[in-house]
């Protein structure tokens, strides 16, 4: 073939496949109901443009050690290491994906030396030859399929990008939520201990006035019961702070062992009204909803693919290169040789794969769809259930703050009037298991309150920012 004319074949074939349809339907996003205001949102905190979601993490967590603990889980943690590993296995299948469309080429060499006995008809003879040639194979992708698959793939690539996002965020409410538990543990410790250093030498007193006759054995043994409820809480909380420091030791990717403290749960700064932004934002901010969208655009292009195998298969194949016999006169010009296919394989019967192969595309992308709009109406009652339980949680903790302080004003009257013999030690009993029992309750209040804080953050999409 003349050189102009195998050109003018190749531009031809090119433009053939840039002009070749593409089968299965475009991606559009469904529409969803998105609400106008998010529910439980305060008048205080009206719904704007900026919402707290859009926050990186370090300035929604100032604690420093805190930080440090994030920075080194969101470094070693293994549910991130693999969700960076299954990136590495989507942009492979992007590349795979991508590289059907192309031709495929390859060196062609050969040397043949062949002795043929001698037979009734023929006498023995020799023969020898040498080739070296370029051979290539081209799938047209004239239907779109490798195009479709490829789009696939992308989303694919896409959607665990956003995963991995996702394992982020959620890895950095973990290692947030586990870390003020752990506080609020080492402040009820701290409690349970002081108390019992109270309650111990209000024991002795209590002893020493029993036996002077100046008040009753009962009174002793009321205050006994005081020393021993503190006490019995002491090994449990201890209990308790090591195993939650395991906790935290493994979500750093890290054996068992000591945390670092830094703030008091009780001094960790969070602002009492968070703005929550438009809801309509949250669709592009939430990790998990574009990592559904993406799902949902992979399945989609999948039905381009199962609907592509009803047209027929173009395929060129062709090689080109130099045959002779002796080695020497390889590249002659005239042991020049080429060869040129083209074939087109139409599917006529395949038992009803074909259909059932798209209907199975259209029911995942159906499918697909569903669990997108289900991530979004997730999503907004997450939104929901935090804000409400923000602001109520620390209406509580407000109250309990008065109810606490009231309470170890009244055990300490409550001493004053015993140690005056006003009253028995019952009333001094009763005091102190209030008093102990509302601390208590102050720091699960304070607890709580910041576990609201750290939930409204990832419902709103944060934690995953660089």
């Amino acid at each position: 073939m003349p050189r102009s004319s195998f050109r003018l074949t190749l531009i031809a074939l090119f433009g053939l496949v840039a002009s070749g349809c593409t089968v299965g339907p475009n991606y559009h996003r469904p529409a969803v109901n998105v609400p106008q205001t998010y529910r439980g949102a305060s008048a205080a905190a009206p719904s704007t443009v900026a919402s707290f979601g859009d926050e990186k993490w370090w300035d929604v967590f100032q604690d420093p050690q805190l930080q440090a603990l994030i920075r080194t889980a969101l470094k070693q943690n293994y549910d991130v290491r693999i969700a960076a590993a299954r990136i590495l296995q989507a942009q492979a299948q992007l590349g795979i994906a991508r590289g059907n469309q192309l031709p495929t080429a390859g060196v062609i060499v050969a040397g043949n030396d062949q002795r043929q006995p001698r037979s009734s008809l023929f006498r023995a003879y020799d023969t020898s030859y040498n080739e070296l040639g370029l051979g290539f194979q081209w799938d047209l992708d004239f239907w779109g399929k490798y195009r479709r698959a490829t789009e696939a793939a992308r989303a694919g690539l896409l959607a665990n990008n956003w995963a991995q996002k996702q394992v982020e965020s959620s890895l950095v409410a973990s290692v947030a939520s586990a870390y003020f538990l752990l506080r609020a543990e080492d402040l009820q410790l701290h409690i349970a201990q002081r108390t019992l250093a109270s309650d111990q030498d209000s024991l002795r007193l209590t002893q020493l006035l029993a036996d002077h006759g100046a008040t009753s054995l009962l009174d002793v043994r009321q205050a006994e019961q005081l020393v021993y409820n503190a006490a019995g809480d002491i090994p449990t909380l201890q209990k308790q702070i090591e195993q939650q420091e395991d906790l935290i030791s493994i979500l750093l990717g890290q054996n068992p062992g000591d945390v670092v403290r830094g703030l008091e749960l009780n001094t960790q700064p969070h602002a009492p009204d968070l703005p929550a932004g438009l809801p309509s934002a949250l669709l592009e901010r939430r990790p998990d909803i574009r990592e559904a969208e993406a799902q949902l655009m992979a399945a989609n292009a999948r039905i381009g693919v199962a609907k592509a195998a009803y047209f027929p298969d173009i395929s060129l194949t062709g090689t080109g290169g130099y045959q002779s016999i002796p080695l020497s006169q390889l590249f002659a010009g005239q042991y020049g040789l080429w060869n040129f296919t083209g074939q087109l394989a139409q599917p006529l019967f395949a038992g009803g794969t074909l259909k059932s192969g798209v209907q199975l595309a259209q029911a995942t992308q159906q499918e697909a769809e569903l669990n997108y709009q289900r991530t979004i109406q997730q999503a907004f009652r997450e939104v929901s259930d935090a804000l409400v339980a923000y602001e109520k949680d620390h209406e509580f903790r407000t109250q309990q703050e008065m109810l606490t302080y009231s309470a170890k004003d009244a055990s300490r009257l409550s001493d004053i009037r015993y140690r005056g013999g006003a009253s028995s030690y019952l009333e001094v009993l009763d005091s102190n298991t209030r008093t102990y029992a509302a601390e208590l309750t102050l720091v699960q209040a304070q607890l709580n309150e910041m576990l609201d804080y750290i939930q409204l953050y990832r419902a709103l999409g944060g934690g995953w920012q660089k």
